[in-house]
């Protein structure tokens, strides 16, 4: 039976900060290359060298290890979360609330190696958008999150 007469087993890529404080994980049904990475050319983006992917048939899940170190970012209109770091700096991917959901994307540079994702990023131009047309692309583009969980503190 060919691959594309069956349902497609998941992938899943884990990822994490340079410290380990936040991670990611991204499951996919998508093939890897069937999954657009992009190279946003904001100035936020670029400075970060962020290689970004998503699949709207997917999930994300974060978890953040000492709070207190997440740096939630926002810039430009405001739509969304870039997950930094406090401590090492590192960005892991973005997160958008709209209407009860949660949508992300992740940034492929922090996955473990191996992992499929080591291509060009596409350029990307989002300046353009509108408040609502922003909204809308993330919706119908970006991975739904499952899970936000911040573990638990560790008794000292």
């Amino acid at each position: 039976m060919k691959e594309t007469d069956r349902a497609r087993e998941a992938s899943r890529f884990a990822g994490r900060c340079h410290c380990g404080n936040l991670e990611v994980t991204f499951e996919t049904r998508q093939h890897p290359e069937d999954i657009t990475v992009r190279a946003c050319g904001c100035s936020f983006c670029r400075h970060h060298g962020a290689r970004t992917g998503s699949d709207p048939k997917g999930r994300i899940a974060f978890v953040v290890h000492d709070p207190a170190a997440l740096n939630r970012y926002r810039f430009g209109l405001g739509t969304a979360d870039f997950l930094l770091c406090r401590t090492c700096g590192v960005y892991v991917g973005a997160i958008m609330e709209d209407g009860g959901s949660a949508y992300a994307i992740v940034n492929v540079n922090t996955f473990d190696w191996p992992h499929p994702f080591e291509r060009e990023g596409i350029p990307m131009d989002y300046g353009g958008e509108s408040e609502a047309e922003r909204r809308a692309r993330r919706a119908a583009g970006w991975t739904p999150v499952v899970a936000f969980e911040a573990a638990a503190p560790q008794p000292t």
